[in-house]
């Protein structure tokens, strides 16, 4: 394994996935790559190809032994990817059934990550980014549950730091700092 290999969580609707195209174009400005690789699409191009889906947001609703196997399809080819690669996905994923871990020990171990990145922010404010998002059908919950889930991604998110030795970051991406989110996530990256 060569490179640096940084995984970067957040619930849905944080902009974790704006945050890492922000700073990935800043460091590529100073010579910096890293292959950016979205958990969650390897996962669904798997179920599509097996049809048990049509569309990213059916996914969270498959039975748990079917998200398993998606993930250690998903990990096993992310694992082959050589260089500095930068793992978009969630810690945790929120099911009818209850929190299922993003990351359990089985991908884990075949990843390895030297650091894990947390973006959150206030918990109102993903309510309404994700009110506003009309590109994506996401179950309704109020900010409480919200913050209930950044709390439980941060407790996970230790729990993988001891499994796997990696550090463990926390980025805050409020409402109009955009930009200040973007340069603390490359200055971690660098």
């Amino acid at each position: 394994m060569t490179g640096r290999r940084v995984i970067v969580t957040g619930v849905p609707g944080v902009g974790k996935t704006t945050v890492v195209t922000g700073a990935l174009k800043l460091l590529e400005e100073e010579g910096i790559s890293y292959k950016s690789l979205n958990f969650g699409t390897y996962m669904f191009e798997t179920a599509v190809a097996q049809g048990l889906v049509r569309d990213r947001d059916e996914m969270r609703k498959l039975p748990g032994d079917a998200q398993k196997r998606l993930q250690q399809a998903a990990a096993r080819a992310m694992a082959q990817e050589e260089g500095n690669l930068l793992i978009d996905t969630h810690a945790s994923v929120k099911t009818p059934r209850g929190f299922l871990a993003g990351l359990p020990e089985w991908v884990l171990r075949e990843l390895m990550p030297d650091t894990i990145i947390l973006v959150e922010t206030d918990p109102d404010q993903i309510l309404m980014r994700r009110l506003s998002d009309e590109t994506r059908t996401r179950d309704r919950e109020g900010s409480g549950a919200i913050a209930d889930h950044q709390t439980f991604n941060r407790a996970i998110a230790a729990a993988y730091s001891m499994l796997t030795g990696c550090t463990i970051r926390y980025i805050t991406n409020a409402d109009h700092l955009l930009d200040l989110a973007v340069r603390e996530m490359a200055d971690v990256l660098r």
